[in-house]
């Protein structure tokens, strides 16, 4: 019988030849073995401002130890990481699904609505409680939902304008349609802002929840189905089936309580800035890295050699 073989990944937001350098202290001091380093390529367009580089850990690494020891580098050294099987880093992934809000954008929509409305405190406080899992997020989503009648549907167009894209979308997205990925947004936010990101960065399809108006103006109901975590994970079944492509192919990434069940049902799940029930939950992770992280998180075909 043959011992797994783990790879650990580290991803810097300084693409400085010394980004890793607290890193290569920390490797010496846990073992004298000199560990075989492989250099990341990087997006063109993020160059000198990322960095990413894999270490082929010996067969009799305790990775246990080592994950342990590398979570306080991780706060101090703002360094992204992760340890994986070499198997999972190369498997033929074929399709990524995405959640939205605080993921693939830099805010929560319902709360931008909720601001222009003059109600954003109030449902903002909401929208924390509920991707902390403080809340069930049907019943929080119905509640702020009804909050927002009255509002102009122009208001949509308004916060699209500024609407502020999380970094390395457009990478990350460009890599995974070269790759020939399937992806989908899944979003407990609304259709709208879903469908401007598929426009923009070619998703392949997209769920979310559709905003009811009348007369231009929000009616404060909701539209069933709502996009809550059990749909995002039958989404993410669906969408293989129907695609026939083997779960363990799939990546899901996400931030919330509502993403728990799509990105522990994912083949890889990725918890991007997270809340902490997510982080405690979800073992590969980016906190300081835009969501290109993804991709060193993705090896190569040529490490096959290693497992």
């Amino acid at each position: 019988m043959t011992n797994t073989r783990y790879t650990l990944t580290a991803i810097s937001a300084n693409g400085q030849p010394d980004a890793f350098a607290p890193l290569n202290n920390a490797l010496r001091a846990f073992s004298a073995t000199t560990l075989e380093v492989r250099v990341l390529p990087v997006p063109r367009s993020l160059a000198g401002r990322r960095s990413a580089q894999s270490y082929s850990l010996p067969a009799d690494y305790d990775v246990d130890l080592l994950a342990r020891s590398l979570r306080e580098l991780d706060r101090e050294a703002a360094l992204d990481w992760a340890i994986q099987t070499v198997t999972s880093r190369v498997r033929p992934y074929r399709l990524a699904v995405f959640d939205m809000d605080s993921t693939l954008i830099q805010c929560e929509v319902i709360d931008e609505l909720a601001r222009v409305a003059g109600v954003g405190a109030q449902v903002a406080a909401i929208t924390d409680r509920a991707m902390r899992g403080e809340l069930d997020f049907q019943e929080s989503f119905i509640e702020r939902v009804a909050l927002l009648k009255g509002l102009e549907l122009n208001a949509v167009d308004r916060i699209l304008e500024v609407m502020p894209i999380t970094e390395g979308v457009s990478e990350l997205l460009l890599t995974l349609r070269a790759r020939g990925v399937y992806t989908a947004i899944l979003s407990g936010g609304f259709l709208p802002f879903a469908q401007y990101l598929q426009r923009r960065f070619g998703f392949d399809e997209v769920h979310a929840n559709g905003l009811d108006s009348d007369g231009g103006v929000l009616t404060g109901k909701v539209q069933a189905p709502i996009v809550d975590g059990d749909y995002k994970r039958k989404a993410l079944l669906d969408i293989a089936e129907r695609k026939n492509i083997a779960l363990e192919d799939t990546i899901a990434v996400g931030d919330g309580a509502n993403d728990l069940p799509m990105l522990t049902a994912a083949g890889l799940g990725v918890a991007y800035a997270a809340k902490p029930l997510v982080q405690a939950q979800v073992d590969l992770q980016l906190n300081h890295v835009g969501l290109d992280g993804v991709l060193y998180y993705l090896g190569a075909g040529s490490e096959l050699n290693d497992a």
